[in-house]
């Protein structure tokens, strides 16, 4: 079970008050406190289950019937919700502070157990691998609730060329809590207790990069210029995490010969590598004609002959900066949602009542924004760092697609549930754009649709090509690092190359921007997530496109593909749509969505 990855943080916004009362998560629906009876009951059950697990099955499931087989998987699954509810609950007290230190060794503890009982259950994954492709077709055939698990089986067997014998499998296994994981918590653990000071003023990194889309100018630069020095005098040890993560990561591939650092995220989100490819390749053709055409006109708009770091989200000129209370944010994204569909609206409505959703920016919060699952017997809970700002109700907007989606797809039981990454920002991406219309279409002045539609550009510019940079980013640092240790600079370097790149000629960088890739969570986390922001974006804006001409029936559609869960590959999901991501094609048509936009802010200067 991993914990949620926090939305990237590079889209914050400005600090401020008046926002009303802003609501906190309710936990108890997971566990009545970390010291609950209920939480021992857990543990031990999940001990017991795994021990009687492996006793009842390993070595034997080449000799299990179909109905053999099948409550075998319902036990791995009854097992796989146990193990998650508790991670949960754990990482997501964990992540309301993760510098409070009780909070921090519950989780490790808790990661502990789960991970030592769960060693049991290695096995399954690698036998049932080795069964004979006939006979696990037979079995299916004969056994329609054994079939629907097939999609699960799919995706265990693509790694059957990559996996390694059962003991090296368990210790990989029982060895993660000192890996990785424990990377991730340093750098997690180092970037919230970074301190920034500003005019003065001590700010931590969620609320020091809110102030990058200031209306002051100044207050933006001493900001940039913040981070950059705390990012500094931390740059060694953040080249030090990326250095071991991804040499252990090298290690671990060319063990289980993966041909390419990112086949075995390609195989995670069940999405070929050459749609991937084909999506990398459109965007960074299209640099030109989004990002640097943009930013040529944003710094007309500023006045300014070139753009500094500091610039790129900014208000504009026009902008009249406001705080937009809590529940007129809330009031915005359930109309919108309402007006697609009812049942939308119905289906986030608990978020707001029922303590689903964390939304204030405290001390020891993880930075960025998250919806997560949970388990499928229970419900998603969304965390937010809300500031009051336009974005931030994109944001809300986004997180409650994940968790409208997440709740749909729970149906479909834990291990179908669900659904790669590449089309879990689908519904995310939707629910923004559903938001952004509704404001769009009530702009009452040719100003205030200039403000709406540049900051519909700069996000989706900040989904798509700077997440497509990101990606390029790892791809370059990943391959360097096979060739031997990273120096800072070495780093450094790899990430102004991407940068220059993508944001084009209007920018001059400041000295001290090389180091802004250490604060990126997902680099750590989740080697390539990246990709599926803009995955989801291209996706949506062809979906939105077909949404907008009228098609028949979209909205029945459009459910059942979220309840689909992991079901379905991405080819069965969008068909009723018409559309088809191994089209090369496809991805200019979701791009062509922003060009329009652009298009429009340029006709508007005329």
């Amino acid at each position: 079970m991993t914990l949620p990855l926090p939305r990237p943080v590079f889209d914050a916004n400005t600090r401020g008050g008046g926002m009303g009362q802003l609501p906190e998560w309710n936990l108890t629906d997971l566990y009545p406190a970390p010291d609950a009876a209920e939480v021992r009951e857990d543990l031990d059950r999940l001990q017991a289950e795994c021990v009687a697990f492996a006793d009842r099955y390993r070595g034997k499931l080449a000799d299990l019937d179909a109905a053999g087989l099948l409550t075998c998987v319902r036990a791995y699954e009854e097992i796989d919700i146990t193990a998650g509810r508790l991670m949960s609950y754990a990482g997501l007290r964990y992540y309301q502070n993760t510098m409070d230190s009780e909070r921090a060794k519950f989780m490790a503890d808790i990661q502990d157990r789960i991970t030592n009982d769960t060693s049991a259950l290695v096995f399954f994954s690698l036998e049932f691998n080795r069964l004979d492709d006939a006979h696990l077709d037979g079995l299916l055939a004969a056994n329609a609730d054994l079939a629907r698990y097939r999609p699960v089986f799919e995706r265990m067997r693509a790694m059957r060329p990559h996996q390694l014998s059962d003991e090296m499998e368990t210790f990989l296994h029982d060895q993660s809590t000192v890996g990785a994981a424990a990377w991730n918590r340093l750098f997690d653990e180092t970037t919230a207790g970074m301190m920034f000071t500003v005019d003065g003023e001590e700010l931590n990194l969620e609320s020091t990069l809110n102030l990058l889309t200031d209306t002051d100018r100044a207050k933006r630069e001493a900001a940039a210029r913040a981070l950059a020095s705390v990012f500094d005098k931390n740059v060694k040890l953040f080249a030090r995490i990326h250095n071991t993560l991804a040499k252990e990561k090298e290690i671990e591939d060319r063990w289980r010969k993966m041909p390419t650092p990112q086949t075995g995220r390609h195989l995670s989100n069940h999405v070929e590598p050459e749609v991937v490819e084909a999506l990398r390749d459109a965007v960074v053709a299209a640099y030109p004609r989004l990002s640097h055409r943009y930013y040529r006109l944003k710094a007309k708009w500023l006045g300014l002959e070139t753009l500094q770091v500091w610039d790129r989200n900014a208000p504009l000129p026009t902008e009249t900066p406001r705080t937009i209370p809590w529940d007129e944010a809330r009031a915005t994204v359930s109309e919108a949602y309402a007006a697609f569909d009812p049942r939308m609206a119905e289906l986030a409505r608990p978020f707001f009542t029922d303590g689903w959703i964390d939304a204030g920016v405290k001390a020891g919060k993880a930075p960025g924004a998250f919806a997560h699952p949970t388990v499928s017997t229970v419900h998603p809970y969304v965390m937010l760092n809300y500031l009051g700002k336009p974005r931030d109700v994109m944001t809300l907007a986004h997180e409650l697609g994940h968790g409208v989606h997440q709740r749909l797809a729970a149906d479909q039981g834990e291990l179908l549930s669900s659904t790669p990454l590449t089309l879990a920002e689908t519904a995310s991406v939707f629910g923004e754009m559903l938001t952004f219309r509704k404001l769009l279409d009530a702009a009452k002045t040719k100003a205030e649709r200039k403000t709406l539609l540049a900051g519909k550009v700069e996000d989706m510019i900040n989904t798509v090509v700077r997440q497509i940079a990101f990606y390029d980013f790892e791809c370059k640092l990943h391959a360097a690092r096979a060739e031997g240790e990273l120096t800072p600079d070495d780093i450094n370097a790899l990430w102004m190359s991407v940068q220059a790149e993508s944001l084009g000629d209007a920018f001059e960088f400041m000295e001290g921007y090389e180091t802004f890739w250490s604060y990126v969570p997902h680099f750590v986390h989740s080697p390539f997530y990246v990709y599926a922001y803009a995955f989801g974006d291209g996706l949506v804006n062809a979906l939105y496109a077909v949404y907008a001409e009228g098609e028949p029936g979209f909205q029945d559609k459009y459910f059942e593909m979220l309840k689909a869960g992991g079901s379905k590959h991405h080819k069965e999901l969008l068909a009723p749509f018409g559309l088809d991501l191994s089209d090369p094609a496809f991805w200019d048509k979701g791009l062509s969505m922003i060009t329009g936009m652009i298009d429009e802010l340029e006709a508007m200067e005329e």
